[in-house]
């Protein structure tokens, strides 16, 4: 069972790596892929001996599976949280502004979520959220826009597209707020090189709720129940009981 990950646009720094981000980001999705790919076979294996009889082994490489399937979703988490640092942070956008290049949309989707309601509790009234225009997706197709403006409606926001169709304004007001006509987004006015804190992050994590994005892998992997078969029990042969004799110690033998 695969769960297919769609990053946002061909590029992970939609501002500029600093020096070995990009290397390292792409190290992270890499052994997340590997990790997957050995999850991937397990299972395979685990299902193939299930099917031979061998509960002993398909449980063994379900075991396996399941190992792999943990260390490729925190692969994922790593990168994660690692490209949501470098393209958050100060100088590179305001603080109310979200920026979800290089993520899944799994991982944009658990972001978006956390930081609407973190907004909501430390009293922001806005959120930009720069979610890509798809000119390197597969068809040129928006990814994860669709799923932010899916968020926004169960959440009862009020949300409009910005001027360039890659980013969107959230009304975090809730229902019965007034339309808003989301301003212009001027990406020279925040991206500040020459700050003195520059590259240091506007957030911490890329998930302040603590929860992190469901992937699937790991909760694939738990479906898989293959039981190591209960020990067999040996047929116990009963003999007939030879009726012990006790000897007096007097008796001599010839």
């Amino acid at each position: 069972m695969s769960f297919p990950s769609a990053r946002l646009g061909g590029q992970a720094f939609h501002h500029g790596p600093s020096a070995g981000a990009e290397q390292e980001y792409d190290r992270l999705r890499d052994l997340a892929r590997k990790e997957h790919g050995q999850y991937q076979h397990f299972a395979s294996q685990a299902h193939q001996a299930y099917e031979k009889g061998d509960g002993s082994g398909a449980h063994r490489f379900s075991e396996q599976s399941k190992q792999h399937a943990a260390q490729a979703d925190a692969y994922n988490k790593q990168a994660s949280e690692f490209i949501f640092r470098e393209n958050n942070a100060v100088g590179k956008v305001s603080g109310d502004t979200i920026d979800l290049h290089g993520q899944y949309v799994e991982e944009a989707e658990q972001i978006v979520e956390q930081r609407i309601r973190y907004a909501q509790q430390t009293g922001q009234t806005h959120l930009h959220v720069i979610v890509g225009k798809g000119n390197h997706s597969p068809d040129h197709i928006q990814k994860i826009k669709p799923k932010v403006e899916e968020i926004c409606r169960q959440m009862g926001l009020q949300y409009n597209t910005e001027a360039n169709e890659g980013r969107i304004y959230i009304n975090l007001k809730g229902h019965g707020a007034e339309p808003h006509v989301a301003p212009g987004y001027d990406y020279g006015q925040y991206h500040q090189p020459q700050h003195q804190n520059y590259g240091q992050p506007h957030y911490e994590t890329a998930y302040p709720m603590g929860h992190q994005a469901p992937y699937g892998y790991s909760q694939a992997a738990q479906g898989m129940q293959y039981a190591q078969p209960p020990p067999q029990q040996q047929m116990q042969m009963q003999e007939p009981q030879q009726k012990e004799s006790r000897c007096c110690g007097l008796c001599v033998v010839m």
